[in-house]
């Protein structure tokens, strides 16, 4: 189950990585470490329709949920089977 705690630790690990840039490599790691969880990146500009769980400096965090047919954004994390992980770039 995700919960705000499990969010905090994911986005922790992202920040001990010293990666500026989310990428591929990242995102596997995490489907390792986090196994169970499914696990995507984007560009935040890209998410118009959802605040996000947590905030960092250079990206976002946001909750997904994969029981219907379609994966779609969620604020309720007993819903949440997966994390949107959504960098922040300079405009």
């Amino acid at each position: 189950m995700i919960t705000p705690e499990l969010v905090t630790q994911i986005a922790d690990f992202i920040e001990q990585q010293g990666v500026q840039q989310l990428g591929e490599t990242l995102v596997q790691q995490l489907r390792q470490q986090y196994a169970g969880i499914h696990f995507t990146y984007c560009f935040d500009d890209e998410i118009v329709v959802m605040q996000p769980v947590l905030e960092r400096s250079y990206f976002n965090i946001y909750l997904v949920d994969g029981h219907q047919h379609c994966l779609c954004l969620t604020p309720d994390y007993q819903a949440a089977t997966g994390l949107v992980l959504a960098e922040i770039t300079e405009e």
